[in-house]
């Protein structure tokens, strides 16, 4: 595999509500921001835009996509909840995309979603309120579950 040239920072970054921004200003085309998010990769230093002879650096606050949607199908171990993000992926939650809670600097816990090779989508406010709603207590705790994976809420200490 060829060597990626590594661009030096170009003024990219995705804010904390999904954002994607370019020198500062909001990238308004929706078909460019998904092509961008297609090449989007999460590496050990950072994230990266990735083509085959480049990556360019972007800073990412909290997690690179926002969950906007979800759908709930059947109910207990069975049940089967889908995420839609804000650049149109859906992912339903499960083994290979488990559901999560990342500690947040400022205290407290951000759900998130796994949407592939290590990108998450951080739940929306609505979201997760409508996740919360669907929590069973189990043996294993308080939680949710999807396609046969529970998936623990983290306890309020």
């Amino acid at each position: 595999m060829p060597k990626l040239n590594v661009c030096g920072d170009i003024g990219l970054k995705i804010t904390r509500d999904g954002t994607w921004h370019y020198e500062g200003s909001p990238i308004g085309r929706k078909p460019l921001v998904k092509l961008f998010s297609t090449v989007l990769r999460r590496e050990n230093d950072g994230f990266y835009l990735v083509t085959p002879v480049e990556k360019v650096p972007i800073d990412v606050e909290g997690e690179p996509f926002i969950a906007v949607a979800m759908m709930r199908e059947g109910a207990g171990p069975s049940q089967r909840l889908t995420f839609t993000t804000n650049v149109d992926d859906e992912v339903v939650a499960g083994p290979q995309h488990p559901i999560g809670f990342r500690a947040e600097p400022e205290g407290g816990q951000a759900p998130f979603v796994e949407v592939r090779d290590g990108l998450r989508a951080q739940l929306s406010r609505p979201v997760y309120y409508e996740l919360a709603e669907m929590t069973v207590e189990t043996e294993k705790g308080t939680g949710v579950w999807s396609c046969g994976a529970f998936f623990r809420f983290p306890v309020e200490e």
